[in-house]
């Protein structure tokens, strides 16, 4: 079968993927015929058995929230989620035959050689390979792409991107890897030349390394390429955010937000960088879907992550998993070659040209690792919730947030399913934690706040500073 007809029956399974999927999120409806409301309307809702009281019950007041959902949105939910199981399956697959036909058509051997005619210098012969290797790369997964990436996400009411803006945010992050992978992986290559069997020692430094000048440099260079960043402007929502930033010392007066709305209708925050670069991060949706209580609580949780020095230690412990990652790689690499090298026209384990071998292998293995993957962010993710409801004490804001996130999220998995497929602990666990939280701190004056109405909407104003919007 040669490559065209490969790529097209490729394009075939995605398409009838879609066939497949469900119907539009705008389109479906209850039993009684009225339109399924994806998201909850803008303030806190604090259920009665959420209140403080000589009888307050955490598991009552728990459950509580959790029927804030109404079964419709609860179904819609665990299809996307758990839809997202099979993803995991359906990435790796495709993966795996982009992969294989590059080897088995030859293509991968002629990019190589075409590599070689243009330049006799190694390491950049490697880079015009590796670019070649990414753009013929994202041509072939065009078909999946766009269906995981927007087609599926529309169907569930989570995108607001038409096919132009998605398609240029596609390019932009294929011109980014254009930018950063072939010099990279040139690095990496000159590793296995210089070290031979022990290259995947190297490439284990040498990508936490980078890890962590990522870190730094995203936040400033690589994040605006794709959303607009203004500072945030005067208002009750920035002096809580900086509030909590000087109470728990994060070193920055630089709060902005960005217009995630032109993507996506999730709600999100960060707190990034540092070493000068550090800056609060707050999107559009949670500034004006939600309440001051739900932000305090969020942004509570994000700079959890900054003082629990979460980007460190998480760098080093996905550091070691990729370097066992690699080490499987390098095996299983030597190994495939010795049985099918000589059939592929490969000429070793520094030949570009394997490199599509040498996905395949790691590919599998990080497949493998989900789970311990998963788990480790999970566990980083409940510090900070711990960390968060004690910094910003809204327990009540932080279980509206849960809940709002628990629209697009599973909310109540089997542990073994929150083990293998959750990298952030679930909606139940939150809000429990949250009504737990309120259990032992029932003279807490949040708790016994009236409920949060909805904030001022804000306009974001790509070509000016923000500006409020009277509501």
């Amino acid at each position: 079968m040669n490559a065209l007809k490969m790529w097209l029956c490729g394009l075939l399974l995605a398409l009838g993927v879609m066939a497949g999927a469900p119907a539009f999120a705008g389109d479906a409806t209850t039993a009684s015929g009225s339109p399924i409301a994806r998201d909850f309307p803008p303030g806190l809702v604090i259920p009665d058995a959420a209140r403080p009281g000589p009888h307050f019950d955490a598991d009552k007041a728990t459950q509580a929230y959790l029927d804030l959902l109404s079964p419709e949105q609860r179904k819609l939910s665990d299809a996307y989620f758990e839809g997202g199981y099979w993803l995991l399956l359906w990435d790796f697959l495709i993966g795996v035959a982009v992969a294989v036909l590059l080897l088995v058509s030859g293509i991968s051997v002629r990019m190589r050689d075409f590599a070689r005619r243009l330049t006799r210098r190694r390491w950049l012969g490697v880079a015009i390979y590796v670019a070649l290797w990414m753009g013929l790369g994202f041509v072939l997964q065009l078909p999946w792409s766009y269906y995981e990436g927007f087609v599926r996400e529309h169907q569930y009411g989570l995108s607001t991107q038409d096919v132009g803006g998605w398609l240029r945010d596609s390019l932009v992050d294929l011109a980014v890897g254009l930018v950063i992978g072939p010099p990279v992986l040139a690095t990496l290559y000159a590793a296995v030349r210089k070290f031979g069997a022990r290259w995947w020692v190297a490439g284990s430094i040498g990508a936490f390394a980078l890890g962590l000048v990522m870190q730094m440099l995203a936040p400033v260079y690589l994040a605006p390429l794709f959303n607009d960043y203004k500072p945030l402007p005067d208002g009750q929502v920035r002096t809580a955010v900086l509030s909590l930033a000087r109470a728990n010392r994060i070193p920055t007066e630089h709060v902005v937000w960005f217009n995630a709305s032109k993507q996506t209708t999730r709600v999100s925050a960060n707190v990034s960088g540092f070493l000068g670069t550090t800056q609060v991060s707050l999107n559009d949706n949670l500034v004006n879907k939600t309440s001051l209580p739900e932000i305090r609580a969020v942004l509570g949780h994000e700079m959890g992550h900054y003082v629990l020095n979460h980007g460190l230690r998480l760098s080093i412990y996905f550091g070691l998993v990729f370097a066992f990652a690699l080490f499987c790689t390098h095996r299983g690499l030597d190994a495939a070659l010795a049985r099918w090298g000589g059939r592929l026209k490969l000429e070793g384990r520094d030949d570009p040209a394997a490199l599509p071998l040498a996905i395949i292998v790691l590919s599998a293995v990080f497949f493998l690792l989900t789970p311990l993957n998963n788990s480790i962010t999970r566990q980083a993710e409940a510090e900070a919730d711990a960390f968060g409801l004690n910094a910003a004490r809204e327990p009540n804001g932080f279980a509206m947030a849960a809940m709002r996130l628990s629209t697009y999220r599973k909310l109540h998995p089997g542990p073994l399913e929150e083990i293998i497929f959750y990298d952030h602990p679930s909606g139940y666990t939150r809000v429990h934690n949250s009504m737990i939280w309120l259990a032992e701190n029932q003279d807490n004056p949040t708790a016994n706040a009236p409920v949060a109405a909805p904030l001022a909407p804000l306009k974001f104003d790509a070509k000016l500073n923000a500006s409020p919007r009277k509501p």
